[in-house]
Parts: C-alpha cells; sequence; structure tokens
C-alpha cells in the first residue's frame, strides 16, 4: 500500500512529482518488456488457433471424402416427367427401366354435387341451410367418437370443424378426413387426409339421429364419388385408390401413394397413360462426384496457402507490441499499422507448421496399393497434380482427364480416396490425410489450446506461458507500487530534513542579527 505522506519539494524547490515519475519509467520499463513478452505469445496463440480452425474446417470435407457413399452417386432421368419423375439413390443399378401407369394413388372423396342452398347472412346452421330439425345432431366419422353439433347455436364453421378435428376414441388418433365449405361457390368438400384404398370417408348416424342426419347431408348435397346417395346410406365408405403401375413388364403393381421406393429408384407419378411406356435411365452421376473432388481440392489448396502465407511471413523484430504510453501519442491509423507489423511474422519457418504441411504434400502425392486398378492409383493418375515447386504443394485439376477417369473406372476413384486397411500403403488418400490432420490438430491444440474449449483453465504449452507472465506481471505492479513509495519516502525525508536545517539556519540569523 502506498504512503499517504508526500510532501513536495517545497523546501528544496526541486519537481520531485517529475522526479519520481521519471525514475518509475526505467523501473516500469521492465514490466513493460514482460507485457510486450505477453501479448506476442497471445497473438501465437490466437495464430495457431486461427490456423486449427482452417484444418478442422478441411478435416470435415475430408471426413466426406472418405465416406464410399459420396461415389457411389447415381441420377435417372424420364422420358416424360408428366408421367412419372425418378431420383437415383446410390443403391440403385445403372441401367435402363420402363414404367407403365393406369392409375395413381388418390384420396377418398365426398363433395357436394352442385351448388348448395346456403343463406350467408344466417347466424346458425339451422336457417344457413333451411333444416327442419332442430336442436342436438350426433354422427361419427371413420368410427371416430360421437361428433355433436347444435344446429340451433352453431353454424357450418362449427360443423366444419368438429370434421376436422374428430379423434378416435384413444383421443389422441385423428379421424383421417378433411372437410371444407367453400362459401364462394356454395359447396362442401371432404377427402381424406391420406391416399391409398385403404382410407376412407365414412360418416355413420349415432343411433336416433338418422333422419337428422339424412337431412343434413342431403341439404349439403353431397355424393358418393358422385354419385348422388340413395337415401344417403351413409355406412356405406368411401374409399380411396392405389397407384396402379406396371415396372419392367412385370405384373401391374400398387402402391397406396404416388410416392415411393423400388429397385433403389425413388418415383414420384405425376399422371397416367394406358398406351405410353415412360422410360427410366440410371447413370452414375459423376457431375456431383467431380464437384465434390473439386471442392475439396480447393479447400485443400485454400489451407495450405493460409499455412504456407504464415510460414513465410515478414518478421519485423524492430516492431514490438505497443505500451501504454506508446500508444497514446499514436494515432489510430497508425497504431493499427504499427500492430500489423508487430504481429507479422510470428509463425515464421515454424516447425510445427512446415512439419504440417510437408505431411500433407507426401499424403497428397503418395500411391495407394489398394485400389482395383492401378492405372488410377495416384491423384496425378486422374489429373491432379501441382505444377511448379515455388507453389509449394498447390494442386491443379486436368478437368477433363479427372472426368475421364470418374466415366471409365468410377470404383477405383473412390477406391483411391476410401479404402480403409489397416496397412498404410493400402489406406486411401482421404483416410490418410484425414489421420494427419487430426494428429496436426491435436499438436496444435497442445501448443496453443482451442478457443472453444469448455474449460476456463488453458493448460496448452502458450497458456501456461501466458499464465506465468500474468503472474510475473502482478508481482512486479506491486513492486513498481513499492518502488514508488520508498522513493516518495527516500525525497519526504529529505525535504523534512531540508526544512528542518532552512528552519535552524533562518533561527540563528536571527540570533545573528539580534545581537547587534
Amino acid at each position: 500500500m502506498s504512503s499517504n505522506l508526500r510532501i513536495g519539494g517545497l523546501a528544496s524547490g526541486m519537481d520531485i512529482d517529475t522526479i519520481v515519475a521519471d525514475l518509475m519509467k526505467a523501473q516500469r520499463l521492465r514490466v513493460d518488456k514482460i507485457k510486450q513478452t505477453r501479448q506476442i505469445a497471445e497473438w501465437q496463440r490466437d495464430d495457431y488457433r486461427d490456423i486449427n480452425n482452417a484444418l478442422r474446417s478441411l478435416r470435415d470435407n475430408v471426413f466426406n471424402m472418405k465416406l464410399q457413399g459420396n461415389y457411389l452417386v447415381k441420377k435417372a432421368s424420364s422420358s416424360n416427367e408428366s408421367i412419372a419423375k425418378a431420383a437415383a439413390t446410390s443403391s440403385a443399378v445403372v441401367g435402363n427401366y420402363t414404367l407403365k401407369v393406369t392409375s395413381l394413388a388418390g384420396t377418398a372423396k365426398l363433395n357436394s354435387s352442385e351448388d348448395v342452398t346456403f343463406n350467408k347472412d344466417a347466424t346458425n346452421l339451422k336457417n344457413q341451410l333451411s333444416l327442419t330439425s332442430a336442436g342436438i345432431i350426433k354422427f361419427k366419422v371413420n368410427g371416430s367418437k360421437e361428433i355433436e353439433i347444435d344446429v340451433d347455436n352453431e353454424t357450418i364453421d362449427s360443423l366444419i370443424s368438429k370434421i376436422n378435428t374428430a379423434k378416435m376414441s384413444d383421443d389422441k388418433t385423428s379421424a383421417g378426413v378433411t372437410a371444407f365449405f367453400d362459401k364462394t361457390i356454395n359447396r362442401m368438400f371432404v377427402f381424406s387426409n391420406s391416399t391409398g384404398a385403404d382410407k376412407k370417408i365414412d360418416f355413420d348416424a349415432v343411433a336416433g339421429f338418422e333422419t337428422q342426419i339424412d337431412e343434413l347431408f342431403t341439404k349439403l348435397k353431397l355424393d358418393k364419388n358422385g354419385i348422388p346417395g340413395d337415401g344417403f346410406d351413409w355406412g356405406s365408405e368411401v374409399t380411396g385408390t392405389n397407384a396402379e403401375f406396371v415396372f419392367n413388364g412385370m405384373t401391374v403393381t400398387t402402391q397406396t401413394t404416388n410416392q415411393f421406393s423400388l429397385a433403389g429408384i425413388n418415383f414420384t407419378l405425376t399422371g397416367t397413360s394406358t398406351t405410353e411406356t415412360v422410360n427410366i435411365n440410371v447413370t452414375n452421376d459423376t457431375d456431383t462426384v467431380f464437384n465434390s473432388i473439386k471442392t475439396f481440392i480447393d479447400l485443400y489448396n485454400t489451407t495450405i496457402d493460409k499455412i504456407n502465407s504464415k510460414l513465410s511471413e515478414e518478421r519485423y523484430r524492430d516492431y514490438l507490441p505497443l505500451t501504454d504510453e506508446q500508444r497514446e501519442k499514436l494515432s489510430d491509423d497508425q497504431e493499427e499499422k504499427w500492430e500489423e507489423k508487430a504481429k507479422s511474422g510470428l509463425l515464421k519457418n515454424d516447425f510445427l507448421l512446415s512439419g504440417a504441411v510437408s505431411k500433407m504434400r507426401t499424403t497428397m502425392s503418395s500411391v495407394v496399393s489398394g485400389v482395383s486398378n492401378s492405372k488410377y492409383d495416384t491423384l496425378a493418375e486422374i489429373g491432379i497434380k501441382t505444377l511448379d515447386y515455388s507453389e509449394k504443394g498447390k494442386l491443379y485439376i486436368d478437368e477433363t482427364k479427372l472426368k475421364e477417369a470418374l466415366a471409365a473406372d468410377p470404383k477405383a476413384v473412390m477406391e483411391l480416396f476410401t479404402n480403409s486397411s489397416d496397412t498404410y500403403s493400402n489406406k486411401g488418400l482421404a483416410v490418410r490425410l484425414y489421420d494427419d490432420l487430426t494428429n496436426t490438430m491435436n499438436t496444435i491444440t497442445d501448443k496453443a489450446g482451442s478457443a472453444s474449449s469448455y474449460s476456463l483453465v488453458d493448460n496448452s504449452i502458450l497458456g501456461k506461458k501466458i499464465s506465468g507472465l500474468d503472474e510475473e506481471i502482478d508481482k512486479w505492479e506491486d513492486r513498481l507500487i513499492e518502488i514508488e513509495d520508498r522513493y516518495w519516502r527516500q525525497f519526504t525525508a529529505m525535504e523534512t530534513a531540508l526544512n528542518k536545517m532552512n528552519s535552524q539556519s533562518a533561527w540563528l540569523a536571527q540570533q545573528f542579527g539580534g545581537g547587534k
């Protein structure tokens, strides 16, 4: 704690405040050097972590390049998409298929056969539809719990809502129908929520309400598949339809929906034709695989360029981190330019990073012995190679050669990247590179820690160094307070002594003067 008793240069006439401040500047130089060392360590840590983030992005991409499914991509084309659309999965077999669609899957439908006499100004269902019945009407749909409608106090909207929200006896399962009353054309539409012959619309009156229900649906002019009901026997079901088609000359096949998978092909039926046969052609999707490889190579180049730029970045050793005092003397622009040079080259010729790049380059130029076709056991043989040593490992793609390789032997290209083996020489390039990147990232994390770590303690090499420098700075700050106090005690003692001497001199002078 600093001393409160500080006496300026009243007796000596000296500017003690300035003298102490200048003395402390010399002492603070030691702390400033520690702070500069700490700042450099922090900048280095940030640079390492930035590199690790770039490596992580590349590794995420390389992980996908390890997966065989990304190379087994197929595509399917349809000769008439107004009848059927097709999309191939990786399990589809390359070849030609035929499809003749005779009917589409459809919902069960129950619609008004003509415009309903409807009073839009009325305030209840009875008056809206001119019903003779009054009071409560009860019915069920598809065996649901009872639906109750009060025609004297509820409206057509209430009826529609209760049909749409009808539940089965478990109070969870929907009755599976949707109703709608169009007040523009005054017609009611009811349809099942799903397609297929097993879907239905089945309205049943609750015992005792048969006459009221018959009148209600007669007023709504509902037809079963467009055919007027006879007495409206609502125990008769209205059902949906299945899709029916002939696939590759097979017997008619049925599906409950118009979207289904068959032989590894996802079909969407959009129309029917009794005369036209749709041709479905399944081929290897070399364009998608090509684009995946190109994206990977582009990201690889971006990553090694980033690392190489750090390794060759100029180091300006005369530009140390600014002290607080130096910062106050500079404009914002000057400060920014100074720090730009002070941060430059902190990873120049870094052994860890140069080793990582060297390993990546070796991996990408190596032979994969385990491929089924030795004609494609290196990147160069599929059109990917370096051009100039000065570019430090940057890869270039011969697009024509790569596409030719993908067309000629897609399996071998896949193996070049994805082969899994206990033997290094048989491992695919993506498998090797993934391991390389993981090892490098772990080493960098040991050196600089991870910004995404949930731990409040950074036990990395640089983290411990920064923590140690923080402790040293704290100790020096305490010591500087003690040194400043010591200077003030010394000057205060000097001032006190001078003041006492001056007082004694004045007394002696007075005594000698008084003797005259």
